[in-house]
C-alpha cells in the first residue's frame, strides 16, 4: 500500500471529546478508522482484547497450538511446497553438469580433462540465470503481495512458471537455455519470499519457529528429487538422460495451484487492507472452530500491532526498510540470509560435481549426491527438536562455529587427496557433515530468522530486500565456486574450503555482535524492543509489559 492510499483508508478526525480523553490518559490515538475503532472507548477495547490474544499465543504449549490451529499449520505446509519447484531446480542446476549427456549437448570437448566440459562462462552463466531471474521477481512479487495479497501473486507465479519450462525443456543451445532458466527464475523468486512471509503471518507464536523452518526441508526436498531424479537417469546416454529432469518440472504448478486457491488469504494483509471482517474470517478458518480462540480478540491483536506501525512508520516503500529502527532489522534480515551463502554453502550444495573433480566416479559422485541430500532432510528434521528446547540465536551461532571449522577441515585435507584416493573420500566425509550441521542449524534457522525480524507492515519488502542480498551473494559465490572446481579455470577443488572458512569465520563474528533472540515474542514485543535499541545480547532478557504502547 503506498502512502496516498494509506491515508485514504486511515485518516481519523476524533471529535474534540474523545480528543481530551485520549489526551488525559495519555494515549495517542490516530489513524483508527480502519481499526474499526471511533472513540477511545472502542479504542480501549481493541487494546484489552489484543493483551488477551497476545497472552494466550505466548502461554500455549506446541501441543495445545497444533490442537488449536491445526489448519495455520497445514496452509503454511502447503504454501511452503512452492519451495520445493525452486529447490528441485537448485539441485538439478548444482548437479547436472555431472550428466554426460547434459555436457555433450550444451559443452565441448576438453583435452585437459579427457572429456565434455562446459566451459567456465557458460557453466556459470547457467548456473546463476535462474537467480538472476529470481532477483528480478522477489521485487516484483512483494510489491504485488501488498497491493493483491499472497494468493493471487503465487497463482500469476505458478501460471507464468508453466510457459517458462517449455523454454527449458526445448532448449536447442546453450543461449536458449540460459534464457528459460532466466525466465523460471521469475515465479521462482516470488515462491522464494512470499512462502517464509505467509508462514509467519499465519502461525501463532507457537508454531512460527517450526513453521518458517519448515520451508528449509521443502528446499531439501526438492534437492532429494533432483538427486534421486539425476542418479537414475545418470546411466542414459540419449537426450533424455538431462530431459527428463528438466519436464518433472511440470509436475507441481497445478496441484499447487489448486491448493493455493483454496487457501485462505493472510489476515495481517486483510488488516492492513482494513477488510476486518474478511480478516476475522481468515482467522477462523486458520483454527480449530468452537476452541479456545476468539477470531475477534486475534484480529485486534494485529489492529493493535499495526496501529503502533503506523504511528511510528506510516510508510510501506523499500525506502522506509533503511529508516529508523527498521534499518537495524533490514540488517539482520538481509546477514541473516546472507549467512546462508557466506558459511558455504554454494561450496557444499554442489556436491556431485565437487566428488568428481575430487577423484571419484560419476555413478559414485551421483551416490553420494544422493546421500548429501538425505542428510540435510535428517538434519532439518532435527532443527526441530532443538527448535524446542535453545533459541534461534544459540542454534544459529554455534552451528557457524561448527561449520567454519569443517570447511578448514576440508582445505586441508586436499593437499594429501592429491595423490591418496583415501583422503578423496575424507574429504567427501567432511562434506557430508557439513551438510548435516548446516541443515540442522544455519539452513533452517535462517527462514526463521528473516520471518520474524521485520516490522508486520514492512515484512513482505524487508523479506524481499533480504532474499535478494542473498541473490547477488549467491550469484557472486556461484561465480566463484565454478572458477575454484572447473579443471579448465583455477581448479582450487578442496583448497576453496580454506575461502570459504574465512567467509564463514567473519559471519560468525557478526552473529554474536548483532544477531538478537527473537524466540516467544509477539511481534508487538518485538517492536519495542528495536525502538528501545536494545543490544542483541539482552534479547533475551528483557521484559516489555503488555500495557506498553511506545
Amino acid at each position: 500500500m503506498n502512502a496516498n492510499d494509506e491515508k485514504k483508508t486511515s485518516s481519523f478526525a476524533l471529535n474534540s471529546e474523545a480528543v481530551m480523553d485520549a489526551k488525559e490518559i495519555g494515549k495517542a490515538v490516530v489513524h483508527l478508522e480502519h481499526a474499526g475503532a471511533t472513540t477511545v472507548e472502542d479504542w480501549d477495547q481493541i487494546r484489552q482484547d489484543a493483551m488477551v490474544a497476545e497472552e494466550l499465543e505466548r502461554s500455549m504449549s506446541l501441543k495445545t497450538a497444533l490442537r488449536v490451529y491445526p489448519k495455520a499449520a497445514f496452509w503454511s505446509f502447503a504454501i511452503s511446497l512452492c519451495i520445493v519447484m525452486e529447490g528441485y531446480d537448485i539441485g538439478l542446476l548444482g548437479s547436472i553438469i555431472g550428466l554426460p549427456t547434459y555436457r555433450k549437448k550444451y559443452g565441448r570437448w576438453s583435452e585437459s580433462s579427457g572429456s565434455y566440459q562446459l566451459s567456465p562462462t557458460w557453466q556459470t552463466a547457467i548456473g546463476q540465470a535462474s537467480t538472476i531471474g529470481c532477483f528480478i521477481g522477489v521485487f516484483a512479487c512483494s510489491w504485488a503481495q501488498d497491493r493483491w495479497g499472497y494468493r493471487r501473486t503465487i497463482q500469476v507465479a505458478l501460471v507464468a512458471l508453466v510457459a517458462f519450462i517449455f523454454i527449458v525443456f526445448f532448449a536447442p543451445s546453450v543461449q536458449v537455455l540460459f534464457v528459460g532458466q532466466l525466465l523460471c527464475g521469475l515465479p521462482w523468486g516470488a515462491f522464494a519470499s512470499s512462502a517464509v512471509s505467509y508462514a509467519s503471518d499465519i502461525t501463532p507464536v507457537p508454531l512460527r519457529g517450526y513453521l518458517t523452518t519448515y520451508v528449509n526441508l521443502c528446499w531439501v526436498i526438492g534437492q532429494f528429487i533432483a538427486a534421486g531424479v539425476l542418479q537414475s537417469t545418470s546411466s542414459r546416454t540419449d537426450q533424455w538422460g538431462y530431459r527428463i529432469p528438466f519436464a518433472i518440472q511440470w509436475m507441481w504448478p497445478v496441484p499447487l495451484f489448486i491448493l493455493v486457491t483454496l487457501a485462505p488469504e493472510s489476515p495481517w494483509f486483510l488488516v492492513r487492507k482494513g477488510r476486518l471482517e474478511e480478516a476475522k474470517h481468515a482467522v477462523a478458518r486458520l483454527s480449530r472452530k468452537g476452541d479456545v480462540t476468539d477470531p475477534a480478540q486475534t484480529v485486534a491483536m494485529m489492529i493493535r500491532t499495526n496501529q503502533h506501525e503506523l504511528e511510528t512508520q506510516p510508510n510501506t516503500s523499500y525506502l522506509d526498510c533503511f529508516k529508523g529502527t527498521d534499518l537495524r532489522r533490514t540488517e539482520i534480515a538481509c546477514l541473516g540470509w546472507a549467512a546462508q551463502i557466506l558459511s558455504g554453502s554454494s561450496f557444499a550444495n554442489s556436491p556431485v560435481y565437487f566428488f568428481q573433480q575430487a577423484g571419484l566416479s560419476t555413478e559414485d559422485s551421483f551416490k553420494m549426491g544422493l546421500g548429501v541430500t538425505g542428510l540435510a532432510f535428517i538434519g532439518t528434521c532435527g532443527s526441530w527438536i532443538t527448535l524446542t528446547y535453545c533459541g534461534r540465536r544459540t542454534i544459529y551461532l554455534s552451528g557457524l562455529v561448527v561449520l567454519t571449522a569443517l570447511l578448514l577441515v576440508v582445505g586441508g585435507v586436499s593437499f594429501p587427496a592429491e595423490t591418496n584416493s583415501n583422503a578423496a573420500w575424507g574429504q567427501a566425509a567432511a562434506i557430508l557433515l557439513w551438510v548435516l550441521v548446516y541443515d540442522f542449524t544455519v539452513g533452517p534457522i535462517a527462514y526463521c530468522v528473516v520471518g520474524e525480524i521485520s516490522s508486520t507492515r514492512l515484512r513482505s519488502k524487508t523479506v524481499g530486500l533480504s532474499r535478494n542480498v542473498y541473490n547477488i551473494l549467491s550469484v557472486v559465490s556461484g561465480i566463484l565456486n565454478t572458477y575454484q572446481m572447473n579443471p579448465d579455470a583455477w581448479n582450487w577443488k578442496g583448497k576453496a574450503g580454506f575461502f570459504w572458512g574465512a567467509s564463514a569465520a567473519l559471519i560468525t563474528v557478526w552473529t554474536y555482535f548483532r544477531l538478537p533472540e527473537c524466540k516467544g515474542r509477539s511481534f508487538r514485543e518485538l517492536d519495542i524492543l528495536f525502538e528501545r535499541r536494545i543490544p542483541a545480547r539482552k534479547f533475551k532478557e528483557t521484559v516489555i509489559d503488555k500495557e506498553a504502547e511506545e
